[in-house]
């Protein structure tokens, strides 16, 4: 058996030898239905409380916190494994924390749309203009009133 070494409980000076970490972890969802923009959703531990989000932000984010509203969600249970057994994803809770007054959230823009003019013979303007054949050749013909390619006369 290993001997722990347990820390005074303060320690006169610095450094200090310890170094405390939250036993949660919170994860940052992007929603599904349209909220408000104060509004930010989580997806959260089972074991966390209302009270545990507004601090686990307050005091490590500085993140003005108004409330914190909870919902446990229920892990689908249709899946079926190779020996016909259903098989159980986990339940997790959801928590939607309002910000303080005047405080807005919005999610970062990671891949925005590309509005460059491309240049002519540049590799860009022969591969859209390839694509773009692609796309009118493959287009079905109005006049054949629906029926396939291979099935013709």
């Amino acid at each position: 058996m290993a001997s722990r070494v347990i820390y005074p409980l303060h320690q006169l000076g610095n450094p200090q030898l310890r170094v405390f970490r939250t036993n949660f972890f919170m994860t940052l969802v992007r929603p599904g239905k349209e909220m408000p923009s104060d509004t930010v959703q989580f997806r959260i531990p089972i074991e966390m409380t209302k009270f545990d989000v507004q601090n686990y932000l307050q005091s490590i984010y500085n993140v003005p916190v108004a409330c914190v509203r909870t919902r446990i969600q229920f892990g689908s249970n249709r899946k079926r494994n190779h020996l016909n057994q259903r098989v159980k994803r986990p339940d997790y809770k959801v928590a939607y924390v309002q910000l303080g007054q005047g405080q807005t959230f919005q999610f970062p823009d990671l891949f925005p749309e590309k509005k460059d003019i491309i240049e002519s013979g540049s590799f860009d303007e022969i591969q859209l203009e390839f694509m773009e054949n692609e796309k009118q050749r493959q287009r079905k013909d109005p006049r054949r009133g629906g029926l396939n390619e291979w099935f013709g006369l």
